[in-house]
């Protein structure tokens, strides 16, 4: 069960790291909700992308080594 919710958690933010790659327009939105005091760029949804898909693979990773 342990494996499924790693892999979830790494299927959800691989899929979030992209989507603000390809649509950081669409994801400026929600970033001007959970970042309320100061303003969503792209830029910053970008770099935020990349660290999602950063953390994918090192939770990825993570999987393969404990099996």
């Amino acid at each position: 069960m342990n494996h499924m919710i790693l892999s979830l958690v790494v299927q959800l933010s691989l899929a979030f790291g992209v989507a603000g790659l390809l649509w950081p327009e669409k994801l400026v939105a929600v970033f001007d909700v959970l970042m309320f005091p100061w303003p969503a760029t792209h830029k910053f949804v970008r770099t935020n992308a990349w660290g999602a898909i950063l953390l994918s693979v090192l939770l990825f990773l993570s999987l393969i080594v404990r099996r």
